[in-house]
């Protein structure tokens, strides 16, 4: 939809769980486009209102409370700062960073949930629920651990398998052990508040579906694929004692959802910057001429898309979020990026090891970034990008044009007067490029605008290159005013046009150049610089990052490696209880043939099989997509339990299970007989 529209812009940033640091990928995923965006807008003179803040409630939090020998509250406070000080140190421009923690917050998202309930909106149900009767309280979803009867990892969540990626439900694990007390859980009944998502689909489906196929395709597929499997029920409330407590009647024990909970931080968020600043915070939020915009990763699309914009549409009074640009993730190395495994730059650990360089991870970052598909972060091209790109392009023309201009006219910028071909046709190229850069953005392909900004310095050096003014300064020195007044015209235009991506860049140029920020609108010119006035000397933009440097990170990073593998070597597949003889024979493992193979629609990891087990030909899913690809595995035989009751997986019906062996590394093989070996053979 077309910016012209709004008068003004909410740009919320998904809020960091207050659980642990900021790393790259958190960065390249939402926080570097959010504010590429915000602050794109602020120099076209937009209202803009940015907003962010810790997630502080959530079985995560306590876990790690719990774990450390903490309170909650001591966690949050704790990464609550050190997260704020990352942000501010790095340039993100929030207007407010806020806390769901904070009273208004509470006040904020009580008042919405009893709003609804006084609407009728929720539906009171009774169900049975894992509970420790040790600890004596309900287990949510991730404080249960068992066995994954997918693919048998038996370090499975309540909610989610992570080694094959399967959607659970606690009551589908086997074995579930409660990770507070280690003991196997009972069943009790208790009360929970559900939002009927299911009545929201034929609007949902209108109104994304239908009207905004204009976002991007990663989000509008997921939204297509969550709407076209079928809506369900989702409960807004959980028993734990971290949290806002529910504000209705018979709710002793229970809070709220941190699902529910966490969106409304952005709403609470603005009421506080509001109040700071004079303003309306319902201008921000319930005016039909307000853009909602959320910047998120990929694992926070059916929240943004699809539940927040459903309570929000029951409650009646908010704008719904017109764009939602979310990114891929970022991988580091070749790996993805672990918090529990350590595998990942940290903000605050990259501001203390690169200091002043910030710049620097924003360039790369936006580079690189993860918009329609996962990318990958890797300190050689870190390195690469700073000294081939911003140093040997973007510094280096900057650098040519301020030190030729003390050089040859005393540090004054000179008069440009009658001006040449190959002058005009640069004025004219400088021109272009404020539209070209806004156009990007405006599509939210950050990394096709940097791509712009850099080719406007490339125009630079190019112009520098072709009329070589220090060849030509001995024999016509005003033709040489008029290419260095060209020159750092263009210098200037960076300056004013870089500040989105590179902020602290543009300040140290416009200092050099001795200019005043403008606006987006008086980039373009020729004429940002007035003839006579002083520059300053050159300083460097950009330094280079010699090997050592960037051979100290990977060294880290290896040692994380080594001590993961360490780990891994110490804990790896430990022996199962001792089981009967009897037991043992009850399993019908066989030898089978793979006749056929392909990806299971809507998942990365789960392959669908056809099997010739010997007794029939049969469908088998396993989660080993990211192991195998399905043409490597046509022809092979394979070990099957054909006597596994069958399983719906992702709507196909699993027929039986396929065995591998996982190594230290989490890498898989498969337990493969000989290939002479007859399908059907029984394994014994």
């Amino acid at each position: 939809m077309s910016e012209k529209k709004f008068n003004r812009f909410t740009i919320t940033a998904a809020l960091p769980y207050a659980n642990g640091p900021v790393h790259i990928g958190h960065l390249a995923g939402v926080y570097v486009p959010a504010d590429i965006y915000a602050r794109y807008l602020r120099l076209k003179g937009k209202d803009v209102a940015f907003v962010c803040g810790s997630d502080e409630h959530g079985v995560a939090i306590t876990l790690k409370a719990r774990n450390e020998g903490k309170t909650p509250k001591q966690v949050v406070d704790q990464y609550h700062e050190q997260i704020k000080k990352s942000f501010d140190d790095f340039g993100i421009s929030f207007d407010i960073y806020s806390r769901t923690s904070s009273k208004t917050h509470a006040n904020t998202a009580s008042d919405m949930f009893r709003g609804l309930y006084e609407k009728g909106v929720f539906k009171e149900e009774v169900s049975e629920q894992f509970y420790d009767e040790v600890e004596q309280q309900f287990l949510a979803d991730r404080y249960i651990k068992g066995t994954c009867p997918t693919c048998g990892f038996e370090e499975a969540y309540g909610d989610q398998c992570e080694n094959c990626g399967s959607t659970l439900s606690p009551s589908e694990l086997i074995n579930p052990k409660s990770m507070l007390s280690g003991e196997a859980p009972t069943k009790r009944e208790t009360k929970h508040w559900y939002f009927p998502l299911d009545e929201y689909e034929g609007w949902l489906r209108k109104w994304i579906l239908e009207g905004h196929s204009e976002w991007k395709p990663n989000v509008y597929g997921q939204c297509k694929s969550w709407i076209d499997s079928g809506l369900r029920p989702r409960p807004m409330t959980r028993d734990l004692d971290w949290g806002i407590p529910v504000p209705v009647p018979d709710a002793e024990g229970k809070v709220l959802y941190v699902w529910f909970d966490a969106p409304i931080g952005y709403i609470s968020a603005t009421k506080d910057w509001a109040e700071s600043k004079g303003k309306n915070w319902e201008d921000y939020w319930k005016s039909e001429d307000t853009r909602l915009l959320h910047f998120i990763g990929k694992d926070n699309i059916v929240f943004h898309c699809i539940i927040f914009p459903s309570l929000l549409k029951a409650d009646g009074d908010y704008i719904l979020p017109d764009n939602v640009p979310a990114n891929e993730f970022l991988n580091l190395e070749g790996n993805k990026i672990s918090t529990s495994r350590n595998w990942a730059v940290w903000l605050h650990e990259y501001l203390q090891e690169f200091p002043d360089q910030q710049d620097v991870l924003r360039y790369v970052l936006t580079a690189n970034a993860p918009e329609t598909k996962d990318n990958d972060f890797t300190w050689k091209d870190f390195q690469t990008r700073n000294n081939s790109e911003l140093v040997a392009i973007l510094g280096n023309f900057v650098n040519r044009a301020v030190v030729l201009t003390h050089k040859y006219f005393d540090g004054k910028i000179p008069v440009a007067e009658n001006l040449q071909p190959v002058d005009l046709q640069v004025v004219e190229e400088i021109k272009t490029f404020p539209d070209r850069i806004a156009a990007s953005l405006e599509q939210f392909r950050f990394r096709e605008a940097l791509s712009h900004l850099m080719d406007l310095a490339r125009v630079g050096n190019k112009y520098l290159a072709d009329t070589e003014p220090w060849k030509l300064i001995k024999q016509d020195s005003q033709r040489v005013k008029s290419i260095m007044n060209i020159s750092l015209q263009v210098a200037a235009n960076l300056a004013v046009l870089c500040e989105p991506f590179l902020p602290q860049t543009a300040t140290k140029l416009r200092t050099i150049l001795n200019m005043k920020p403008h606006t987006w609108e008086q980039a373009g010119s020729e004429k940002l610089l007035t003839a006579d006035s002083p520059v300053e000397k050159a300083q460097l933009l950009f330094e280079k990052i010699e090997d050592e440097a960037i051979e100290n990170q990977v060294n880290k990073l290896m040692e994380t490696k080594a001590a993961n593998d360490q780990q891994n070597t110490v804990n790896v597949n430990p022996a199962k209880e001792e089981i009967a003889f009897d037991d043992f024979m009850k399993m019908d493992l066989r030898v089978g043939e793979i006749l056929t193979a392909e990806p299971v629609p809507k998942s990365n990891k789960l392959l669908k099989f056809t099997v010739d087990t010997g007794l029939d030909k049969r469908t088998i899913v396993s989660g080993i997509a990211k192991h195998f690809t399905p043409e490597e595995m046509v022809g092979k035989k394979v070990t099957v339990l054909v006597n596994l009751a069958p399983r719906k997986i992702m709507g196909v019906e699993s027929q039986g299970m396929l065995l591998f062996a996982e190594n230290a590394d989490g890498s898989l093989k498969s337990v493969m007989p000989a290939q002479d070996a007859e399908n059907g053979a029984g394994i014994s």
